[in-house]
């Protein structure tokens, strides 16, 4: 992040505008909304500005600009059509630490003036970090369209609010319940702002019964733009954050600043927290009245548990919603050139686990065996040999192509292809990693031509791995 994002009270501040043409009227006409005291300095005034230097009591001084001029100065913006001059404005100011914007200049500038939507006392600012104005304009343009006129208006109204709303709630979750309710209210109904406060806690009291509920969301296979739109606004307004270990910092930093993050993480022979615990901590939070997203690598009801956590939520009467993801088979196995079915050679896919539940394999490794099929192991990292071993001895050909997905649709992907026979040895010679997948089937082949992501790594298994594998 290039500039710091921040908005400065700039009420009775005294600001300097070098230069007196349109574009001068433009910073004029934008100081003035915030109330600050501008003085102009050019040797010519347009009309424009003269006119509203008289009816704002701006001074205009006729002249050369000189260093003196920015004694008391909190701000000045040059804007000028004489670089030389705007850089001796700039230098001038930097020199005693005064902010200082030229207009179309970075170089020259300590600080850019944004696009703005005005619904004061809401602001929103967008900025393109001065590379492209008229980009941040259009980003401006399209927002200003979907927020409604009365945003203001009803600032101003929860302004008045903050100290009853004090009063009337002593525990912070209660401040925000009737917060959240109240805005949500006000932008479908605009009437709701002129109730007086009274009413508008009787009809909260009537009206709102704040219940738990608990969201199984699925965050997708890593990479942070393929959260659904859904579950990004479910995670922006949860009270608690329940995630695992496959949920990316991205995602996990688009959580709402003040929700409480839980993590209930599982790796293969490193269960931090239970099944059980995350159950009974999904039924406490939701009875407590909060929103609860539990939040999953992948989709929730692909190998996430997602079916044994809403069983207990049912049997507990706590209401719930399950929300899809992007399954790392899909997300992974597209980010690697790999297109799962296809006609030329693979007419079924099937998701299979390598962490089963208990000691008896339930795997139907004979049916698995078969061709014209593509197979994805889920948690196959470490049960790579007894996978590859379990294949051949049901008729698998040992010349099968075998992908390795680790770290998939993240800038971190790396995609080893070889055969079945040389899995093991794969996981092992190139230090794979979980999260990974392993892809077994004729597409795999696929990946060393149709490798798209650039970000990723492919690697081939080497000749000499064969040769390993027969000694």
């Amino acid at each position: 992040m290039d500039y710091l994002p921040i908005t400065v009270q700039m009420k009775g501040r005294r600001c300097l505008i070098v230069g007196g043409g349109d574009v001068a009227a433009r910073k004029l006409k934008h100081l003035l909304k915030s109330d600050s005291l501008v003085t102009m300095v050019s040797h010519d005034f347009c009309e424009e500005v003269a006119e509203i230097a008289e009816n704002n009591g701006v001074e205009l001084i006729r002249g050369s600009f000189t260093p003196d001029i920015l004694d008391n100065i909190y701000l000045v913006i040059a804007a000028t059509d004489d670089r030389m001059a705007n850089r001796q404005v700039s230098i001038a100011a930097q020199q005693r630490n005064v902010w200082v914007n030229v207009v179309d200049d970075l170089e020259l500038s300590t600080f850019i003036m944004p696009a703005v939507i005005d619904r004061s006392p809401l602001l929103i600012a967008v900025s393109s970090s001065g590379v492209s104005p008229v980009l941040a304009r259009k980003i401006r343009e399209k927002i200003e369209w979907l927020l409604p006129r009365s945003l203001g208006k009803l600032l101003l109204k929860l302004k008045g609010l903050r100290p009853e709303i004090k009063k009337k709630f002593k525990q912070m979750t209660d401040k925000r319940s009737f917060s959240e309710w109240y805005i949500e209210s006000a932008l479908k109904d605009e009437n709701q702002l002129e109730k007086d406060t009274h009413s508008l806690f009787e009809d909260y009291q009537n009206n709102h019964r704040p219940t738990g509920k608990v969201y199984i969301v699925g965050a997708g296979p890593g990479a942070v733009d393929l959260l659904t739109v859904k579950a990004l606004k479910l995670i922006q307004k949860a009270d608690v954050v329940l995630h695992d270990a496959l949920v990316s910092e991205e995602i996990l930093a688009s959580v709402r600043k003040d929700a409480t993050l839980v993590y209930v993480g599982k790796r293969s022979s490193q269960h931090f927290v239970t099944q059980d615990r995350t159950n009974e901590l999904l039924v406490e939070y939701a009875q407590k009245g909060l929103s609860v997203v539990r939040l999953k690598g992948g989709d929730p009801f692909i190998f996430g548990r997602g079916g044994e956590e809403i069983q207990v939520l049912a049997e507990h009467g706590v209401d719930y919603e399950v929300v899809p993801g992007v399954t790392a088979a899909a997300g992974c196995a597209s980010y690697a050139g790999i297109p799962l079915t296809h006609r030329d050679h693979s007419q079924s896919v099937r998701f299979v686990t390598a962490h089963e539940k208990g000691t008896d394999s339930k795997v139907d490794w004979q049916s698995l065996a078969k061709e014209n099929q593509t197979l994805v192991f889920y948690m196959g990292l470490m049960r790579s040999k007894k996978i590859s071993d379990s294949l051949i001895k049901h008729g698998g050909k040992p010349s099968t192509p075998v992908a390795i997905v680790a770290k998939g649709t993240t800038s971190d992907q790396k995609v080893v292809v070889g055969e079945l026979h040389e899995l093991s040895l794969m996981v092992d010679r190139y230090s794979i990693q979980a999260p990974a997948l392993i892809i077994v089937g004729e597409v795999a082949k696929l990946a060393k031509d149709l490798h798209w992501f650039k970000h990723g790594q492919l690697i081939e298994a080497k000749p000499e791995l064969s040769k390993i594998v027969n000694q």
